[in-house]
C-alpha cells in the first residue's frame, strides 16, 4: 500500500549550509506552531552545547502537515564526527533534501552524505541555500553539483532532480534563480512532487527497523525508526532480531509509543506502515535491529556502523585539586555515566584499560569525544582525559593509520603558510583551484594525527580568515614520525596561589595561561614557550620587604593579557607527557608526572 498522505524526508548538508534554520522556517510556515508561541531559533537544537556552538550534534525528528500531507523531517549533523547519525536515518527515509551553500559550493561532507543517499537510491532535491551572500555564485554552484553527481555515478532520474533556491534565514524558495522568493511554498510543492511516498503493507506482520535511539531518565531507552510493514500498538509482544547477529532473539513489549508532531513527542496508541515512531519498553534495543511481530521473525538488512579512528583515555582526577569543584570523581561513577553514553550513542566505544580508574574512551573524532567530556563537566563530573591517539590496524605486518581528506579555503596571500605547516605533517596536496580573485582551495590526503594540535596554528597562518573542513578517507600504511607541537611548557615547580610578582617574571619566559590569584600546583602547565623545551617556573615567589625597601615600592607590575584555552584547545596543546585536569569549574593542563625530579628521571631513562 502507498502512503500519500506521509512524506518521509532528511535534510543533509555539510556542516553550517543551513540545515537547522531552514527547518525552522518549515515548520513556522506550515503552522507548527501558534501565531503567539515564543519559538526559540533553531529550534531544533535543542541541546546547550548545540545551541552555544551552533552545530548538530543528533538527528532530530520534527513533522509538519501541508495540503493534508504530513512530511516527517530529520534533521542531520552536517561535522564529519557525526556522521554516523547521517547513515543511520537515511534508512528511515524515502528521500533526501540536499542543501548546498550558494557560497562555499560542494565540500567534503556534501560529497560524504550525497553518496549515501545515492546508494540507498533515495529520491533527491537540491536546494541552493543563502543565496542572499554578497559572494554567492550561483551558476558556478549549479555546475559543482552536476559534476558532482555524475562523478558518485547518479541514476538519470536523479540527474535530472529539481533545484531550488532559498534563503533559510528569510524563509523563501524560488524555482528560478534570477526571481527571488517570497515563502516556502515552492519548497513543499516540489518536497510533496518528487519524494516517494513511503510504502508498506498494513495487513502484514508487524516489522520496523530501529535507525536512531535516545535515552531518557523516566522511561529508560528510546528506539526510533520507520514501521516497513504492520501497526505498532501499545502493550504489544514483539521479538528483536539482528541482521549482523542472527543468534539475537530477544522478545519484550512496546509500553509506549510516540508519533512525531511539530518538534515534539505525542503519545498514541498505534501507528501504522510508513510512518517514523518512537516506542520504550524494550531496554537493550540497540540501533540496526528489527522489531517483528513474532509469528513473523524477519531481520531487515542496515549498514554496519563505521569504527571508531580516535581513543583518549579518561581516568579518575588525582591531581593535588582533585575532588574540590567536581560532584562526581569516583571511577565507578565516571564508568557509569560514560556505559549510559553507550546507550545513544553507537559510534562511541568504552573498553577497560590496565589500570582500574581509567578507560580507553574511542569515537569518530576529537570533536566526538570533546563533546562528551563538556557534557559530562557540566553534569559535575571531575575527571583527566590524555592526548587523543589514533587507533591502527595491522594488516600483512604492516601498521595502518586512518586519514583524512582536508579541504582548505584560504586567502590566496596565506597559501603559501598552510601549505608550509600542512608539508611538515605529511599532507599531500591532491588539487588546487581558486575561488574569485583573492581566495584559494585547497585538498590535501593526510593522517588524521596530523590535524592534531594544528587548528590553532592554522587560525594564526591565516589571520582567521580561513576555512579548515576534513573528513575520513580510508586507512594507508603509517607515515612516520610527525612532529605535532613545536612550542615547551612553562611548568610550575611550587604549590599555591599565584601571584603578580611570579607572574610577572614569568611572562618574560613565554605566553600564561594562569593569572594572578589562580591555584597552581606542582607539575601544572601555565603557560608555553616558543624554544620547544619545558621550562620550569615559580609563579607563587612573592616579593620580601629588605631593610632598604618596602615589597610595594617599585612601579605597578603590569601583565599582559593571558590566553584562556577552549576545551578544544587545550586537546590540541596537549604533548605526549601531559593530561588535561577537567572540572565543572576549570581546564587545567599538567604533567602526567608532577614531581620534577621523578620527571627528569623518567625523562633521561627514555633517551
Amino acid at each position: 500500500m502507498v502512503r500519500n498522505d506521509l512524506r518521509n524526508v532528511a535534510i543533509i548538508a555539510h556542516v553550517d549550509h543551513g540545515k537547522t534554520t531552514l527547518v525552522d522556517a518549515m515548520l513556522r510556515q506550515s503552522g507548527a506552531f501558534r501565531d503567539n508561541q515564543v519559538v526559540a531559533e533553531r529550534v531544533m537544537d535543542s541541546g546547550d552545547i548545540e545551541r552555544e556552538r551552533g552545530i548538530t550534534i543528533l538527528a532530530k525528528n520534527c513533522s509538519c502537515t501541508y495540503k493534508g500531507v504530513k512530511i516527517n523531517i530529520v534533521d542531520t549533523p552536517g561535522h564529519a564526527d557525526f556522521g554516523g547519525e547521517v547513515e543511520r536515518v537515511l534508512k528511515m527515509v524515502n528521500g533526501v533534501l540536499l542543501l548546498v551553500d550558494a557560497a562555499e559550493g560542494c565540500m567534503p561532507q556534501t560529497r560524504f552524505v550525497l553518496q549515501k543517499a545515492l546508494q540507498q537510491n533515495l529520491s533527491l532535491v537540491v536546494a541552493i541555500n543563502k543565496i542572499d551572500r554578497p559572494d554567492a555564485r550561483i551558476k558556478e554552484v549549479i555546475d559543482e553539483v552536476l559534476y558532482l553527481l555524475m562523478d558518485l555515478g547518479a541514476s538519470d532520474e536523479q540527474l535530472e532532480c529539481p533545484i531550488l533556491f532559498c534563503c533559510g534565514r528569510q524563509g523563501t524558495a524560488s524555482l528560478d534563480p534570477d526571481v527571488p522568493g517570497t515563502d516556502l511554498i515552492p519548497l513543499f510543492d516540489t518536497l510533496l512532487d518528487t519524494i516517494q511516498p513511503p510504502q508498506g503493507d498494513p495487513e502484514a506482520p508487524f516489522q520496523m527497523l530501529v535507525s536512531s535511539v535516545d535515552y531518557n531518565e523516566f522511561v529508560g531507552r528510546i528506539g526510533i525508526g520507520r514501521i516497513q510493514n504492520g501497526v505498532a500498538k501499545v502493550g504489544e509482544e514483539v521479538v528483536v532480531c539482528d541482521w549482523h547477529n542472527p543468534d539475537l532473539k530477544m522478545r519484550g513489549r512496546l509500553t509506549k509509543l510516540y508519533d512525531f508532531q511539530a518538534n515534539g513527542r505525542q503519545p498514541c496508541d498505534n501507528i501504522t506502515a510508513g510512518d517514523i515512531v518512537a516506542f520504550s519498553g524494550l531496554p537493550d534495543v540497540t540501533i540496526g535491529n528489527t522489531l517483528c511481530a513474532p509469528s513473523q521473525v524477519e531481520p531487515l538488512p542496515f549498514v554496519k556502523i563505521n569504527d571508531p579512528t580516535v581513543e583518549m583515555t579518561f581516568s579518575v582526577n588525582d591531581s593535588p585539586l582533585a575532588g574540590r569543584e567536581g560532584k562526581y570523581v569516583t571511577s565507578r561513577q565516571i564508568r557509569d555515566r560514560l556505559q549510559k553514553e553507550l546507550l545513544k550513542d553507537v559510534a562511541l566505544k568504552v573498553e577497560d584499560s590496565p589500570t582500574t580508574d581509567s578507560f580507553r574512551v574511542m569515537g569518530r573524532g576529537e570533536m566526538h569525544l570533546s563533546i562528551l567530556i563538556e557534557t559530562m563537566r557540566r553534569e559535575g563530573y571531575e575527571l583527566q582525559v590524555s592526548p587523543p591517539h589514533v587507533l591502527t590496524k595491522v594488516i600483512d605486518g604492516k601498521t595502518y593509520e586512518p586519514m583524512e581528506h582536508v579541504v582548505i579555503d584560504v586567502p590566496t596571500q596565506y597559501q603559501g603558510a598552510v601549505m608550509t605547516g600542512l608539508g611538515q605533517r605529511e599532507a599531500v596536496l591532491q588539487q588546487m583551484e581558486s575561488l574569485g580573485t583573492d581566495r584559494v582551495r585547497l585538498e590535501f590526503r593526510m593522517p588524521s594525527r596530523g590535524l592534531f594540535g594544528y587548528r590553532n596554528q592554522f587560525l594564526t597562518d591565516t589571520h582567521g580568515e580561513g576555512i579548515l573542513n576534513q573528513i575520513f578517507d580510508g586507512y594507508d600504511v603509517w607515515a612516520g614520525m610527525i612532529a605535532n607541537r613545536s612550542t615547551g611548557s612553562l611548568v610550575s615547580f611550587e604549590t599555591g596561589d599565584a601571584v603578580t610578582y611570579g607572574l610577572y617574571n614569568a611572562q618574560q619566559r613565554g605566553t600564561l595561561l594562569v593569572g594572578a590569584g589562580e591555584k597552581v600546583y606542582e607539575g601544572m602547565v601555565i603557560g608555553y614557550t616558543a624554544s620547544g623545551e619545558d621550562v620550569d617556573v615559580n609563579v607563587c615567589k612573592t616579593k620580601h620587604l629588605t631593610n632598604t625597601r618596602a615589597s610595594g615600592s617599585d612601579d605597578a607590575l603590569r601583565l599582559i593579557p593571558v590566553s584562556k584555552l577552549s576545551l578544544e584547545g587545550c586537546l590540541e596543546f596537549l604533548a605526549q607527557d601531559e593530561l588535561l585536569e577537567v572540572t565543572p569549574e576549570n581546564l587545567r593542563i599538567r604533567k602526567q608526572i608532577l614531581n620534577h625530579d621523578q620527571r627528569m628521571k623518567a625523562k633521561s631513562k627514555l633517551k
